[in-house]
């Protein structure tokens, strides 16, 4: 449907990556301790609105490229492809660092401002564009009826894997009344988990055939 292919291990790969810390997860984790869930929902609110820009920033623009030929798409998903690899290489070499999941005390703010700081914050980083273009097209068929459409619709059910999964850890955050830190051993093996899954799905789609 959709010209969409492999979308089981396209939403494992992006759970695991919405589940990995980040500056994301401190944001929420920070503001649902100091100020409670709703300040946590709020943050993840508007990090979901900055993604769905992306996401249709990165449909149309890509769509232009997708309607020029054949080869330019199949140029798009081998850079991609290599780019994915490029992150696998960064995770696995992820070292353990003291306190680097330590999330900085914040002054309490509007919920309307906790929107707008998740959103910008989303919004202004152009690596989440680049993971956009990278990612979501080699789940794409060659003869996708809509290539832009596809697109779409697998940002849109990254985007809404990522928003429950940070509204759960609003909650989870609030209702523990004290900072979360994670267990740096955790996060460790949770990236080079990811990354092993990087390379795998990196070099299957690097020597898959285009059709």
């Amino acid at each position: 449907m959709f010209g969409i292919h492999d979308l089981p291990l396209f939403i494992i790969s992006g759970l695991l990556l919405n589940i990995m810390p980040g500056p994301d997860s401190l944001l929420i984790m920070t503001r649902s301790a100091t100020q409670g869930w709703r300040a946590g929902v709020a943050a993840s609110l508007g990090i979901g609105a900055g993604t769905m820009v992306h996401i249709f920033a990165a449909a149309l623009g890509l769509s232009a490229v997708l309607s020029t030929s054949a080869t330019a798409f199949t140029v798009v998903k081998l850079v991609g492809a290599a780019y994915i690899l490029y992150m696998a290489v960064g995770l696995l070499r992820s070292r353990k660092a003291a306190g680097e999941t330590k999330a900085p005390a914040l002054a309490a703010l509007p919920y309307r401002k906790i929107f707008a700081q998740g959103f910008l914050t989303n919004v202004l980083n152009p690596k989440v564009a680049l993971f956009f273009l990278a990612f979501v097209p080699q789940f794409i068929a060659l003869d996708a009826p809509s290539k832009a459409m596809a697109f779409i619709v697998l940002g849109c059910i990254f985007n809404v894997n990522g928003m429950l999964w940070c509204c759960g850890l609003a909650l989870t955050t609030a209702k523990a009344s004290e900072r979360i830190k994670l267990n740096p051993s955790v996060s460790l093996w949770l990236k080079r988990a990811t990354g092993g899954l990087f390379v795998w799905l990196g070099v299957k789609l690097a020597l898959s055939k285009q059709t």
